[in-house]
């Protein structure tokens, strides 16, 4: 169980630091038009983070 834990949170933490480094090689005007973008997809990861979190303590809790 704490394997799989920590994979989840492995792959979120590198598809989170991937999207950054990714989204700063662009040329400038693409990277202005794209900041809202980046920052909308990083409030997702975060909200997705926080409810993975909660998922897992609910099943811990009254599931296993």
């Amino acid at each position: 169980m704490k394997l799989g834990i920590f994979l989840v949170i492995l792959i979120v933490v590198a598809s989170f630091v991937f999207t950054l480094l990714l989204a700063g090689k662009s040329d400038e005007g693409y990277r202005n038009a794209t900041v809202k973008n980046t920052t909308n997809l990083s409030v997702i990861y975060i909200v997705v983070i926080v409810l993975s979190f909660i998922a897992v303590g609910v099943y811990i809790k009254w599931f296993a």
